[in-house]
């Protein structure tokens, strides 16, 4: 299997994996009471994303593991993307 590829699959299970983790930090700050808007929420999921951090944080004393979830899943997407361009660029 080429390397591109290896970046393309890795980065595309980091996305659903983020979409996912965004859906249900919408649905918990929602079951929770705070007003969330769904059409704008990939504008505003870094809001959403912290307040869910300090609501969890409140409840529990810990930091919910969603908040964990979306961070590293995030961060996978931008990793893949940047290995992707470089090896795309370098390795041409």
């Amino acid at each position: 299997m080429e390397l591109n590829n290896i970046f393309i699959l890795i980065g595309a299970f980091a996305v659903i994996w983020y979409v996912v983790t965004t859906i249900l930090i919408y649905e918990s700050l929602r079951k929770r009471g705070i007003k969330v808007n769904f059409l704008v929420l990939k504008f505003l999921i870094l809001k959403y994303a912290y307040q869910y951090k300090d609501i969890t944080k409140k409840e529990t004393g810990k930091i919910g593991s969603l908040f964990y979830q979306w961070l590293i899943s995030i961060n996978i997407v931008l990793v893949a993307a940047i290995l992707l361009f470089l090896n795309s660029v370098l390795f041409k």
